[in-house]
């Protein structure tokens, strides 16, 4: 079920553009994840990183630009954006089909160290409430002492005129910044639908959805609420340290103990 290197390439340069439409600053809020990791990682020597909800890579790619010495992995549940990663952006990471949230999924990383940093945009947001707690507990567990999860997505703020004011601020920020990109997220499905390379991975992609239909979340999970899970994780520190509108880089910290007072099986 492979692409070639050309198909995989055009279509990562598609999804790409059509991202912009809904990432405030999208390549800023890429930067502060990677300030965060530089951060966090100063001093040592090979710094181990998991990128939760990779898709074709656009997060992970960026890492391994900036930090060439890094170990990275890329955990996703969808295989064609899975293949279009491995293929486009073979050499930036270990690229793991898994399903986030669920019961051992971590197993399936092959994590021989403690990370030093979980990162995630716009991924989480689809899991429920429980699956996230979950997910939270897993990632604390696989944290060295000091270590952070990091996630860049839109956190809905907790008063509703608050959510509309946000939206409002960073639809406009968008288009000051060049407008709407011409292809959104479902054209760019429809479009892959038409393109025969594309057709088995597509046709595994549906079946896994049949198989999980009803299983997502509503993305409608506060920023404090999302701080409040994370700290029943275990994590020490959560704060965000970047926003435009209600998208939000939040950082959740490690104790320098460590979080959880045993690693949590999942």
């Amino acid at each position: 079920m492979g692409v070639s290197m050309g198909t995989a390439r055009a279509w990562v340069e598609r999804w790409e553009r059509q991202q912009e439409r809904y990432a405030v600053d999208r390549e800023e809020r890429f930067t502060v994840i990677a300030d965060v990791v530089e951060h966090v990682t100063a001093g040592c020597a090979r710094p181990l990183l998991l990128d939760l909800g990779c898709g074709p890579g656009s997060l992970a790619a960026r890492l391994a630009a900036r930090f060439p010495h890094a170990e990275i992995v890329a955990a996703d549940m969808d295989p064609l954006l899975l293949e279009l990663g491995r293929t486009h952006h073979a050499d930036a990471a270990r690229y793991v089909d898994t399903v986030i949230g669920e019961e051992g999924w971590t197993r399936a990383l092959g994590l021989r160290r403690p990370l030093d940093a979980a990162l995630s945009t716009t991924a989480l947001h689809y899991l429920p409430e429980p699956a996230l707690l979950r997910t939270y507990r897993s990632v604390a567990s696989l944290l060295r002492p000091g270590g952070v999860l990091v996630n860049g997505d839109h956190f809905t703020p907790d008063a509703t005129p608050c959510a509309d004011l946000t939206a409002h601020v960073g639809r406009r920020r968008a288009e000051r910044s060049g407008g709407r990109a011409p292809e959104d997220w479902r054209s760019w499905w429809d479009a892959a639908a038409r393109d025969p390379e594309l057709a088995d991975l597509l046709d595994e992609r549906s079946r896994r959805q049949a198989t999980r239909a009803g299983c997502g979340g509503d993305g409608q999970i506060t920023v404090s609420r999302h701080a409040e899970l994370l700290r029943r994780a275990g994590f020490a520190h959560v704060a965000p340290v970047w926003q435009f509108g209600d998208s939000t880089v939040l950082v959740a910290i490690m104790g320098e103990t460590g979080g959880l007072p045993a690693p949590v099986r999942t």
